[in-house]
């Protein structure tokens, strides 16, 4: 039994690893940025490697195997016929965000994207792979040749794939005022899909940018969802960055996020994850140079049977680098949550100011919540601390509202309300805040 589990593991990794291969020549030329070699790096480090099961450390909580009942294709183009009007926007008014990048099944949607905005300076990039200005390709090439160095499966099975990405490149020294919205969007076929996006933000140095990187389903039905992102921070330059994760409940989700910080920058992350069955980030902070500042905001809300799993690093390797970062989750009826924070302070790392606290709540006697924030440091002066707490809705809370005049549904929505809005009010964009909030008072 178990070597057939084991064939069957192997199996699904290299067929997926075909498909890949096939998708990725047909759609991007060999010779651009040489793709060539960083897919058969890819391709080769997939077929060396397995399928991550629970007796792997870093999954002993996530287990995976659901994924290998569903039988996967790669499309092979967006889907032309979707509409705006199919689409469930993360804002009330989407005038709120004008700027919009949309992508189906990993593949550019031009009809469904708004690039065309006055005032938009000259020189700033958003759009695909295949049509970056001449100008920024070499840059462009540099930042995907770092892929080379393939460190974990899934992040080279998107690699062996890469077919099409959105890019976003700021110029050194411009400020984009608009965010960006850059939807990404699974789409049903005749099979379940499985959808690979990629994307790669620069903001050159001195640069300030602000992102939605938003994931959403059409439908509910079945999916994988592998979907990677290089955000590369220039000196003195600021990225905002909000990761929404709110697909149908039949998807799994594997997220990666790789961020470079370069001396003087400051980076800002808020993850929400709401959707699917199986959700997992995977997020990663590289300081590359002195006086970083990073924040890590995360949300995670699971109810039903969800399993939502965040792992995050930051990992400092110069002097004077700052971080705070606080994940939340809230999990009810029968759903678990995982966080495992890792902070390495290197021992050239020093006067580093690293603070990080996972707070979890829990609505259910049934649901749970496995935390594990690690702090490792080789760095002899620096202050860093690190927590974490579980609790529930306390009974004389809900006693406290009752006794004035809510009933017992309304003073849980308060309660689980007020949890969220510390993360919530942080986001930059105050009509995604607002469609949140509903959503998790919804599911709570």
């Amino acid at each position: 039994m178990m070597n057939t589990q084991v064939a069957s593991r192997e199996m699904f990794l290299t067929d997926l690893v075909n498909q890949c291969e096939k998708l990725g020549a047909a759609h991007l030329k060999s010779s651009l940025y040489g793709l060539d070699d960083l897919r058969d790096i890819a391709t080769q480090y997939v077929l060396s490697s397995h399928f991550p099961t629970v007796k792997d450390e870093e999954w002993r909580f996530t287990d995976l195997s659901p994924l290998l009942q569903i039988p996967l294709h790669l499309p092979t183009s967006n889907q032309s016929e979707i509409k705006l009007s199919d689409i469930t926007m993360p804002v009330k008014h989407k005038a709120d965000l004008p700027l919009r990048l949309v992508f189906v099944n990993g593949f550019y949607a031009p009809h469904l994207s708004t690039l065309n905005l006055p005032n938009l300076p000259i020189d700033f990039y958003a759009g695909n792979l295949s049509n970056v200005p001449e100008k920024y390709q070499g840059r462009i090439s540099d930042v995907l040749s770092k892929h080379r160095q393939q460190t974990e499966v899934f992040t080279a099975l998107n690699t062996a794939g890469l077919a099409d990405s959105a890019v976003v490149f700021v110029p050194a020294n411009m400020s984009i005022d608009l965010p960006i919205h850059l939807l990404f969007l699974t789409a049903p076929g005749a099979s379940p899909t499985m959808s690979q996006p990629h994307c790669l933000i620069i903001a050159e140095p001195g640069s300030s940018i602000t992102l939605v990187e938003d994931y959403a389903t059409i439908g509910n039905v079945a999916a994988f969802t592998n979907a990677v992102t290089d955000v590369v921070v220039g000196e003195n330059a600021t990225v905002n960055h909000v990761r929404l994760q709110r697909e149908g409940g039949e998807v799994v989700h594997i997220g990666k996020s790789a961020i470079e910080q370069s001396r003087n920058s400051r980076y800002t992350c808020h993850a929400i994850s709401l959707g699917g069955k199986i959700s997992r980030h995977n997020l990663e902070v590289f300081q590359r140079g002195e006086a970083t500042e990073t924040t890590l905001n995360g949300l995670s809300v699971a109810f039903g049977e969800q399993l939502t799993d965040t792992h995050s690093l930051i990992d400092f390797n110069h002097p004077h680098g700052t971080s705070r970062q606080l994940h939340k989750c809230i999990v009810g009826n029968k759903a678990r949550a995982v966080f495992n924070g890792k902070v390495f302070v290197r021992k050239a790392a020093q006067l580093t100011d690293a603070g990080q606290l996972s707070r979890n709540l829990l609505l259910s006697p049934r649901a749970r919540v496995d935390t594990k924030p690690q702090l490792e440091i080789v760095a002899d002066n620096v202050k860093c601390s690190h927590g974490a707490t579980v609790s529930q809705l306390e009974d004389d809370e809900l006693f406290y509202l009752q006794s004035r005049g809510l009933d017992l549904e309304r003073s849980r929505y308060l309660l689980i309300d007020a949890f969220a809005a510390e993360m919530l009010n942080q986001l930059p964009i105050l009509g995604v805040a607002k469609m949140l909030s509903t959503c998790v008072a919804i599911q709570g």
